[in-house]
């Protein structure tokens, strides 16, 4: 029951004299997650934030600004493309108004099962964008590309993006995710989300006949978490704009204890996550991109207990 939990994703800012993007609509919306053969699930609101759960993780769109994530063989570059198909067939100029563009694509279990590879992806988007691309990581470890609109960009000092990825986790937690007939509301307990994202909005999904996908907003703040806990390809990924280091709890701490991943990472932009962890760190990349961010990538991976050698007597 083979599942690829790892995100594509693309985040897209304009500028504020262009056309709301809220007010495009859910069915316009609902479009854009059709083109990468995803649906809409759910959704939540807020006076900031328009928030989706998706068949394949999840969408924000703000007035200015979208994030888009997908997993499983999504072509996440046909939805990319379809919004700049509209912009430019229905709002003379909008092209123009955007002011940043980043794609990403994590590492992945069985690549060869995707329907493209980032390098078909970027290939496409050079068409019609002008941007550069990066690798973070090692190609035969965990790694990070990147895509993104090569055009100076000043960030608001508050831009901070964080994410968690965790591979094979184990213990209580992971095994009652496994398990059929779970229910939304024990997940949130045993996650302990209310504590972690005090205040917030929480829409959540579970899958048959597991996995789990959750999406958090709190004004202009958001989180999302997902969840495939197949065992031999377990995968959790938690993403937020929180200012996680002035956030009460520490969240990727309390997340790594209570999921005990073998291994994890951490991309960060604009900013560095402070965890405390026994997990050694076996990779950082620090990157300052001409979009206006500086990117992390930390690759971790539990201490493994080496036997003692034995002799062989030839």
């Amino acid at each position: 029951m083979f599942f690829e939990g790892s995100e594509k994703k693309v985040e897209l800012v304009m500028s504020h004299d262009a056309v709301s993007l809220r007010s495009l609509g859910i069915n316009f919306w609902s479009n854009i997650v059709a083109q990468c053969d995803a649906e809409i699930l759910s959704s939540i609101s807020n006076d900031h934030c328009d928030a989706y759960l998706l068949s394949e993780s999840s969408l924000f769109v703000w007035d200015h600004h979208f994030l888009m994530l997908t997993c499983g063989t999504t072509t996440l570059v046909n939805s990319l493309q379809a919004f700049l198909d509209h912009l430019e067939n229905h709002f003379e100029g909008q092209l123009e108004l955007i002011e940043s563009v980043i794609f990403q694509r994590k590492n992945e279990y069985q690549s060869h099962l995707q329907i493209t590879s980032f390098e078909q992806d970027i290939a496409r988007l050079q068409k019609r964008l002008k941007g550069v691309a990066f690798q973070l990581g090692n190609l035969d470890s965990h790694h990070n590309y990147i895509y993104h609109l090569d055009k100076p960009y000043t960030p608001n000092q508050s831009d901070k993006t964080f994410e968690l990825l965790m591979y094979h986790i184990e213990g209580k937690t992971a095994d009652y995710l496994r398990q059929e007939g779970q229910d939304a509301s024990t997940i949130r307990s045993m996650l302990s989300l209310e504590t972690l994202l005090p205040g917030f909005t929480i829409d959540e999904y579970v899958f048959e006949p597991f996995g789990y996908s959750m999406n958090a907003i709190l004004g202009d703040k958001y989180a999302t978490m997902h969840i495939t806990p197949q065992e031999k390809s377990s995968y959790v990924s938690f993403e937020t704009n929180l200012d996680i280091k002035q956030h009460s709890v520490n969240i990727f701490n309390q997340l790594i204890h209570l999921l005990q991943p073998s291994c994890f990472d951490i991309i960060s932009f604009n900013d560095e996550a402070e965890i405390h962890t026994e997990h050694t760190l076996m990779n950082q990349v620090e990157q300052d991109l001409s979009c206006g961010y500086t990117m992390r990538f930390k690759e971790y991976m539990k201490q493994q207990k080496i036997s003692a050698a034995t002799q062989i007597t030839l």
